[in-house]
């Protein structure tokens, strides 16, 4: 089952931000996250607040939509009457496309009516490849969302399988042909690296099948093994083995050089890009500090400094809204310190990498360039770049800067 919910300090019943907040709102990006948070099964890998259709006691997938949309409304009444055009919306899960793409659309609309999009907004949403088909896509692409992002994980049966994934091989690429027919620009491939069983080949094999179907966007991921996951028990068990460092470190190495040969940059640790234009957004929202609303079942948000948190099920979340109180289970304000230490742990991770003004020990930085690092030229221009070397060890770099 999905993990607990932090706690946190007392929400106000009508949502209310404390000034804080809401001082500088709309000088920062804004963008609305939407967690659908509906499988048909759970995979083993996942500890994501996801409900299968015999976990959501009561709630409703066909009302779910609605209740989206109480929420969006709640943000802006929460929000005032501040000119807050969004520039990003991302649907998550879970698995947004077992939604209908006419409720889909409607939760994009009531963002557009309520705040206004942008000129150019990037409007994504992930997509289990089972779950949709050309119809579907083009109604999507009708609707407003332009940009889509695939879960394909790997292109080998049998890693599949240790992933409890369902989809079938070649369905994810498939899937992005769909999207660029339907009038798609921007399509990304998800793919996870490490997976129990996995060889070198396997990886390989996986990364020659995403690039053979011309995304725009890779997110390769290393596998994380989650407490309380089904694959978690396996490797307890013995039943198999525990990811392996130097294998993920030579996986990692293997799509540096299979995705640049293909033109595709990373821009982050985990993300490569086409082009500029292809990168997504609204990730890079979170990563530089914007605002975003989360709405949904345990869905988080962030907005001036403070953070929270909805109550996990759908249910309990439905039950909320449906008396015109806040969804948030609890909230924080973080402290100047916290908030300096994110925007590092954030920023060196992207290519661009962050100031070095933002770092008290600047002879630690030294040394990281020495220690091959951090890029030198980044450094005497003023920034902290992580070289390829480092973004292998860049939690302990963080770690080692902080």
């Amino acid at each position: 089952m999905p993990s607990t919910l932090p706690d946190g300090d007392p929400v106000p019943r009508d949502g209310a931000l404390p000034p804080s907040a809401l001082d500088g709102l709309g000088g920062r990006p804004f963008g609305f996250y939407v967690h659908v948070p509906f499988c048909v099964t759970r995979c083993g890998y996942c500890d994501f607040n996801t409900y299968t259709a015999t976990e959501l006691r009561g709630a409703s997938r066909d009302s779910y939509a609605d209740t989206a949309i109480a929420e969006i409304r709640m943000a802006r009444r929460v929000l005032g009457d501040v000119d807050l055009p969004v520039e990003t919306v991302f649907v998550g899960g879970g698995t947004p496309t077992l939604l209908s793409a006419a409720d889909l659309g409607r939760v994009l609309d009531a963002i557009g009516k309520d705040f206004g999009l942008a000129e150019g907004a990037e409007v994504t949403t992930e997509s289990n490849p089972e779950t949709v088909d050309p119809a579907y896509l083009a109604e999507l692409r009708e609707a407003g969302f332009t940009r889509m992002s695939f879960g394909m994980q790997s292109a080998r049966e049998h890693v599949l399988a240790v992933l409890d994934r369902t989809h079938t091989p070649g369905r994810p690429q498939q899937c992005v042909s769909w999207a660029r027919e339907a009038g798609f620009e921007h399509v990304n491939l998800d793919l996870i690296y490490g997976t129990p069983g996995e060889s070198d080949a396997d990886w390989q094999a996986s990364l020659d099948a995403a690039m053979a179907a011309r995304p725009d966007h890779i997110s390769a991921y290393a596998l994380i093994v989650e407490d309380g996951t089904r694959l978690a028990t396996r490797v307890r068990r013995g039943e198999l083995a525990a990811p392996d460092d130097d294998a993920m470190a030579d996986r990692y190495l293997a799509a540096e050089r299979t995705l640049g040969a293909h033109g595709l940059g990373w821009y982050e640790i985990s993300n490569w890009a086409a082009s500029e234009e292809a990168r997504c957004r609204h990730n890079l929202l979170y990563w530089t500090g914007g605002d975003w609303w989360g709405v949904g079942p345990g869905a988080h948000s962030h907005v001036g400094g403070t953070r929270w948190w909805n109550v996990k099920h759908p249910a309990a979340y439905a039950a909320r809204l449906a008396e015109e109180a806040s969804a948030a289970y609890a909230r924080e304000v973080l402290e100047a310190a916290d908030r300096r230490f994110e925007r590092i742990m954030l920023e060196v991770r992207l290519a661009d990498g962050c100031p070095l003004g933002l770092f008290d020990d600047v002879a630690a930085v030294r040394r990281a360039v020495g220690d091959g690092l951090l890029v030198p030229e980044a450094f005497e221009a003023g920034r902290a770049v992580l070289t390829l070397r480092g973004r292998l060890l860049a939690d302990a770099v963080v770690r080692d800067l902080t």
